[in-house]
């Protein structure tokens, strides 16, 4: 799916600080393969549930499209 079609999630309480964020964003440049296996999870409206981080760091990688999980009936 295409990544701009994603909402990030405005009351997502999970924030990576700089260097685990480095981490996470070279962990997807060097293994985005992983991303398949461990989707973006969202609600029916596109909102982010699960990976709100991967997501951001898919953004600064330049990633286009990513695999998502549509969870009906999720908030």
């Amino acid at each position: 799916m295409k990544i701009s079609k994603l909402k990030p999630n405005k009351t997502n309480p999970r924030v990576l600080k700089s260097p685990k964020f480095k981490s996470l964003l070279r962990s997807i440049k060097d293994f985005p393969e992983m991303l398949d296996l461990r989707p973006i999870v969202v609600d029916e409206n596109m909102t982010i549930l699960g990976g709100n981080m991967r997501y951001k760091a898919c953004l600064e990688a330049g990633i286009k499209d990513v695999t998502v999980k549509i969870a009906e009936g999720l908030t």
